[in-house]
């Protein structure tokens, strides 16, 4: 592999800096570094974060190939920055054995556009009803150790005792999709005087937080890891933070779609606004900012969910529920917590690639994620030019879906570069 100069990178948002790369490795950093047999790229005015790292991702393969695949979602990850992404269990078949993770794994070592690390699911078909293979995947070569039923609850709470109990052997983690389903059934948006008005059937923010609550309850009882996935609620922020401010072994995960969006979009009955959980209100937004700005949620996830054109070009009631997210994530967050002076470009990098990998567990091993922009770390890097905006155009997504919510939408912020391990996955047309 040739050796890379980067010049005048903005470590972290800081001074100006030169990264020297040679086979996957930072070999040197700081001003005046130098190599003549390196390409050079000349990287001023942009800012260098490690490589982001993704809890939260759909990519659909095996069995919906029509919406996505392991090969274009990774695709779309290292145009959004990402260079590690954790999928989620529920394609078809269900992600519950070793062989099926295994397959996952394989597939994204072979697209190579950015590492993928399968999530198990927790039960047997994500059915509820007895657990899946939990150890066999650990054991597994794609080494899982995330579990979720991500798209349905674990809402047995004898069943996720047990998921809790078994975990904690191999220092896994249950990352749950929190949603009581006797509250939600038939649920369209979220609950409040707009869905009245509407005339759609109300999501209301207590069948999210019954089960944030309970199971913060349980994960202290059995003194094993949960993480919480999409938080949306002001009463799901303070569970948390109470949590955390006893010690409690809990964390936490916010969408970026819920900094920014609300219920109001719901008004025009278009489904790409269609989201589970549900666009809530400017005041769960501002409750959502406030705690990833404090550290309270953890981390951002996209929960980036792909569908076919069908299944959200239709009317609100049949449409499915979900956004595309992997390519926008990053401006999204410039937009509503750098450009407010919520969090700096540090921060960003905390809650988009250090805290993600620490609690995926992908932060040590052979090939390591979210880790600092140090000699002697792998060379995940992301270039990011803060100063651009752009128009989101759908039909330029390296997805093979088209339902990004922000179609049409200026968006601060682009990825001019994603380095894995010190290769180029992804360049614009600025930079060499």
């Amino acid at each position: 592999m040739t050796a890379t100069l980067i010049q005048n990178a903005r470590v972290l948002g800081g001074d100006p800096q030169d990264v020297l790369i040679d086979d996957g490795v930072i070999v040197a950093l700081g001003t005046g570094a130098a190599r003549e047999d390196a390409d050079v790229i000349d990287a001023t005015g942009l800012i260098a974060l490690p490589g982001l790292v993704d809890l939260h991702t759909h990519l659909r393969e095996p069995g919906r190939e029509d919406a996505e695949t392991v090969e274009s979602g990774t695709r779309a990850a290292a145009r959004g920055g990402f260079t590690a992404v954790h999928a989620m269990a529920n394609t078809d078949p269900v992600a519950d054995t070793a062989g099926v993770v295994e397959q996952v794994w394989r597939l994204g070592r072979e697209a190579g556009h950015a590492d993928v690390r399968p999530v198990g699911a927790v039960t047997i078909g994500l059915k509820g009803e007895r657990l899946a293979e939990l150890g066999a995947m650990a054991e597994s070569a794609a080494g899982v150790r995330v579990f979720s039923d991500d798209g349905v609850c674990v809402h047995d709470a004898q069943l996720m005792r047990r998921a809790l109990e078994y975990v904690k052997a191999f220092d896994g983690v249950i990352a749950q999709h929190a949603q009581e389903p006797r509250l939600t059934e038939g649920a369209q948006m979220n609950e409040g005087e707009l869905s009245g008005r509407l005339g759609l059937r109300g999501w209301p923010s207590v069948a999210e937080e019954a089960i944030v609550a309970r199971d913060v309850m349980l994960a202290a009882h059995v003194g094993s890891r949960v993480h919480i996935c999409h938080l949306s609620t002001r009463g799901s922020v303070e569970i948390v933070r109470l949590a955390k401010e006893r010690g409690l072994p809990v964390t936490a995960e916010v969408t970026p779609h819920h900094l920014l969006l609300t219920d109001e979009l719901v008004a025009g009955y278009d489904p790409r606004y269609k989201v589970n959980p549900p666009l809530r209100s400017a005041a769960d937004v501002a409750a959502l900012r406030e705690a990833l700005a404090d550290g309270t949620i953890d981390i951002v996830a996209t929960d980036h969910a792909p569908h076919p054109v069908e299944a959200k070009d239709c009317e609100w009631d049949a449409a499915a529920f979900g956004m595309l997210g992997l390519e926008t994530a990053l401006s999204v967050v410039q937009h509503a917590m750098v450009d407010t002076g919520l969090l700096d470009w540090a921060g960003v990098a905390d809650r988009m690639s250090y805290a993600p990998a620490r609690i995926g567990r992908c932060d040590g091993g052979d090939q390591p994620h979210g880790r600092p922009i140090a000699v002697g770390e792998p060379a995940n890097l992301t270039l990011v030019d803060p100063t651009t905006t752009t128009t989101v155009d759908p039909s330029a997504s390296a997805s093979l879906s088209r339902n990004t919510p922000y179609e049409g939408m200026k968006l601060p912020g682009t990825v001019v570069a994603t380095f894995l391990r010190g290769r180029m996955t992804h360049q614009t047309g600025g930079i060499a």
